[in-house]
């Protein structure tokens, strides 16, 4: 039997096959999220040099998906000898997936995960909007100091929550990515297994296939199989991240720390 089903082929029927697992794998809306700025502060237009990252400070290691296993290539034939006879077997994935309940249960936490993010952006960005009017009504009462360093203030804390954000989603695609190549990997052993029991060498998706007889058909003993050896996948925790303290525009600003006592100058005593 020469069936061994490559882990790329499986991945592009699994992904291509069914829109549950485009949705699965679907941007979310906070890749789209807007700019904010604050009136009064600098912002940096686009295709400006990039921030410099200040000294000591060291680069964040850029997380890679995960690498699938490489697959072995069969054997070439010997000079003269035909291949086997073939003996065919039909899948339909998106029904497997259907009716998974690993599928499912990865589905339904990407979703909710999700949901959970856009409502977090959502709440942040109407609490941006409120302290943006609130900075515009003080505008003429406030001295032009004070009025900077809230502008200041409130510009770092919407900088700091888009980080916060993007990682988030970050970690949440990260997910769903590591989820759906467990699945990946537990549904092309369950497939070369059904295939054996049934002394098939050659297994095609059902997309592909114009007209089949029923006996051909190895889906329900897949899926069957497939639910009895993978019944759910253990996905990291959700990363919610810390979102920075809310900043108020009648709040004082903070204290800074005292400056160092002039060269020469005597120490305070303790």
């Amino acid at each position: 039997m020469r069936f061994t089903p490559a882990s790329a082929r499986l991945a592009s029927v699994f992904l291509a096959g069914t829109a549950s697992a485009a949705l699965l794998l679907a941007s979310p809306a906070v890749a789209q999220q807007q700019e904010w700025f604050v009136p009064g502060q600098g912002q940096q237009r686009p295709g400006a040099a990039p921030a410099q990252r200040p000294a000591g400070q060291p680069a964040q290691a850029q997380q890679r998906p995960p690498q699938r296993p490489a697959t072995q290539a069969p054997a070439p034939l010997p000079p003269g000898q035909q291949p086997p006879t073939a003996v065919i077997g039909i899948v339909d994935v998106p029904e497997i997936q259907r009716v998974s309940t690993a599928f499912s249960q990865v589905r339904d936490e990407i979703e909710r995960r999700r949901q959970r993010l856009n409502d977090d952006l959502q709440r942040e960005q109407n609490n941006w909007r409120e302290q943006q009017q609130q900075l515009a009504n003080q505008r003429a009462s406030l001295p032009a100091d004070q009025l900077r360093e809230r502008e200041r203030t409130l510009q770092d804390r919407i900088t700091d929550s888009q980080r916060i954000f993007r990682e988030r989603s970050r970690t949440i695609e990260q997910a769903a990515q590591q989820a759906l190549v467990e699945i990946e990997q537990t549904l092309g052993v369950v497939i070369r297994q059904v295939a054996a029991s049934r002394k098939v060498n050659l297994v095609l998706p059902r997309p592909l296939v114009i007209f089949n007889d029923p006996p051909f058909d190895l889906t329900e003993e897949v899926a069957t199989q497939f639910n009895t050896v993978l019944k759910s996948v253990t996905m990291p925790p959700e990363a919610t991240g810390t979102e920075p303290a809310p900043a108020t525009a009648n709040a004082p600003a903070a204290p800074r720390p005292p400056a160092p006592p002039a060269q020469g100058q005597p120490q305070p005593r303790r």
